[in-house]
């Protein structure tokens, strides 16, 4: 088969730094639509002071979850972190209740569309309007990602751009319209309004700002430079969603005071529609009390209710492929039924998944068309899957590391005998925990719905393992290949080391070809090999050029021929030993790498080089090498 030629084109950095940031921002503050009016039910008058505390916290789990990305740049987030921290049935625990994170997620995204669309059609603020709304948009999305139809990235992080200036102006408008210092402080009322239990309560709530922090963390297997790139984003996240929730409340809060309603203390942010309230859409309550009047009126809240419309239908979308990828992860990792794992003969997609996780179990959720009960049901699966990540993190400072795993070391951190503590997890660790406690204690219908789940997932876990499969419980078991219809054909994940000259070009074009004929998916990785006598994070520009331009071009020949090819560039001593260890870690089935035929003689032991044949004796799968003659 003849090799196609590379195409001499710079190619958009897909998955660096600014697409993560905005793929990451646009679930993240998609947040504020509901986020807002749901924390203000319990926070009143200190709800700017509540998203302050969370936004400390958030800085902590956001530094949390780039070390542990970095170091483990695979999908799972926190069930990947406990996973090499302590064992399966950590991993599963944290795992099970991200899953749930997800399924709210999906179902409080959903339910907050139609309450923006309102401005088109009253009924959809109520019940059951609303839940009809949400119900239809979760089937919608599910169907679509059933059939395999995905969104657009390019419009994805539009909007989110969007998104954040739009934000960024109505905290601007805001400010030069209704603020007032003086009315800040007179909406609060120590002890009463909110009480102290009330109070306590919010901060938790208040982690629906959290919605999307896992997005990064899953998106590491297709970041090109996680060593840079997820530290970087993750940074960006924290400081537009901590600046987005510490100014936009105080805001909210001028536009929309604390007052006597009914013979209660309260704000209209915290009632529902029925009262006269905008907890169902908290934004477009403060679009139309910030002083607008006439076309201008009309014409912002359009615009608000379009745009909010449209970005929490895209992060109901964002959940519903979560779910999908925490249960396909799960599956591999035989923490689940290899069911869940199976593909559409025909779409090539996880579609009982899906149907279960992203569909069934959302609408039910939703059904009750309780917004309270879905935000702190949220909060519970978030603080419980964020105390295991921050422990998994203090628990990976305290065993021995190697080199390459102390790069991308968030901080602050104290060394003490030793050990590195990290500082953030701890304070983190702490705060999430204390969250966890109080919504165990103070809401009944969240605790025994959400230990439920829990308990259920447990128990059908350890009767998969010890009865089904016959395993241990905390060890890790990876589900073999899968084959049959389910999978369409053997190599669905194929791996292509990218070297300098016309060798990988062919390798690539052969990966390609069986890639397009099995709908499989190539990752194509680049070494940047250092010395020994330099740290593994040493400055590289020029070599990271030249590396780049070589992961570009692998893509433009995957673009050729209709294949996604995932472009990865890695830091080692060794570029055998990195092959190796991205094949395993990737579940890789078949590596195809390419070699100029050497000519084997006394002194020459390598019949292809050192790295081809490494990779040869030391591979986890099947390697296919592409050689050519040497050029003379």
């Amino acid at each position: 088969m003849p090799s196609r030629r590379r195409r001499q084109v710079e190619l958009e950095r897909v998955l660096g730094t600014s697409a993560l940031f905005a793929t990451a921002y646009g679930n993240v503050g998609s947040s504020i639509y509901y986020a807002l009016g749901l924390t203000a039910v319990y926070a009143l008058g200190l709800t700017p002071v509540v998203f302050v505390v969370a936004g400390v916290i958030f800085a902590c789990t956001a530094a949390t979850y780039s070390e542990g990305t970095v170091r483990y740049p695979e999908a799972g987030g926190s069930a990947s972190f406990a996973r090499h921290a302590f064992d399966e049935l950590v991993s599963f625990t944290a795992a099970w209740a991200q899953m749930l994170v997800y399924v709210v997620t999906v179902a409080v995204s959903a339910f907050f569309v139609p309450h923006y669309l309102a401005i088109f059609w009253e009924p959809l603020r109520t019940n059951p309007w609303d839940i009809v709304g949400g119900a239809i948009v979760i089937l919608v999305l599910v169907a679509l990602n059933v059939v395999g139809v995905s969104e657009a990235a390019k419009l994805s992080v539009t909007l989110a751009v969007l998104d954040l200036a739009t934000q960024v102006l109505l905290v601007i408008v805001g400010i030069a319209l209704v603020l007032s210092p003086e009315r800040l402080v007179d909406n609060v009322h120590w002890g009463v309004a909110p009480t102290w239990s009330n109070l306590a309560l919010a901060v938790p709530v208040a982690m629906l700002a959290y919605t999307g922090v896992e997005t990064v963390s899953n998106l590491a297997e297709e970041v090109r430079d996680p060593v840079r790139s997820v530290p970087n984003a993750y940074k960006l996240v924290a400081l537009a969603v901590f600046g987005i929730f510490f100014t936009l409340p105080f805001v909210a809060l001028s536009a929309l005071p604390v007052e006597r309603i009914g013979g209660e203390l309260t704000t209209r942010l915290a009632l529902p529609p029925e009262e006269g309230g905008f907890a169902n859409d908290p934004v477009l309550g403060l679009v139309q009390n910030l002083g607008l009047e006439g076309l201008m009126l009309d014409a912002a809240e359009i615009y608000v209710g379009v745009l909010a419309a449209t970005i929490l239908f895209i992060a109901t979308n964002a959940g519903v492929i979560g779910a999908s990828r925490i249960t396909y992860s799960m599956a591999t990792y035989r923490q689940l039924p290899e069911v869940f794992r199976r593909l559409h003969p025909r779409f090539k997609t996880p579609w009982l998944a899906l149907v279960v996780f992203a569909g069934i179990a959302p609408i039910a959720i939703l059904l009750p068309g309780d917004v309270n009960f879905v935000g702190t049901l949220y909060a519970f699966g978030a603080t419980f899957s964020f105390t295991v990540a921050h422990a998994s993190i203090i628990r990976l400072r305290m065993l021995p590391a190697g080199e390459d795993e102390r790069i991308g070391r968030a901080r602050p951190s104290l060394s003490i005998r030793g050990v590195d503590w990290p500082l953030f997890a701890i304070v983190g660790g702490l705060a999430t925990a204390v969250s966890f406690v109080v919504i165990l204690i103070q809401n009944e219908a969240t605790r025994w719905t959400g230990l439920g789940w829990i308990v259920l997932g447990l128990i059908g876990y350890a009767i998969y393992r010890r009865v089904v499969l016959r395993e241990p419980v905390r060890a890790t078991v990876r589900a073999p290949i899968a084959f049959g219809p389910a999978l369409a054909l053997e190599y669905r994940r194929l791996l292509v080391p990218i070297l300098p000259g016309q060798a990988s070009d062919e390798a690539l074009d052969v990966a390609a070809s069986l890639a397009a004929e099995r709908g499989a998916q190539i990752a194509a990785i680049t070494v940047l090999e250092v010395p020994l006598d330099q740290p593994l994070d040493v400055s590289l520009d020029a070599e990271e050029v030249l590396a780049n331009r070589e992961l570009d071009e692998a893509r433009a020949i995957g673009d050729s021929y209709g294949v996604t090819v995932i472009p990865r560039l890695v830091r080692e001593r060794s570029a055998g030993e990195a092959i190796v260890a991205e094949a395993a870690r990737r579940g890789t089935e078949l590596i195809v790498i390419g070699a100029l035929r050497k000519e084997v003689g006394r002194r020459k032991r390598a019949a292809f080089g050192a790295t081809v044949d490494y990779v040869l004796k030391n591979a986890p799968c099947r390697v296919m090498v592409t050689a050519s003659t040497e050029a003379s």
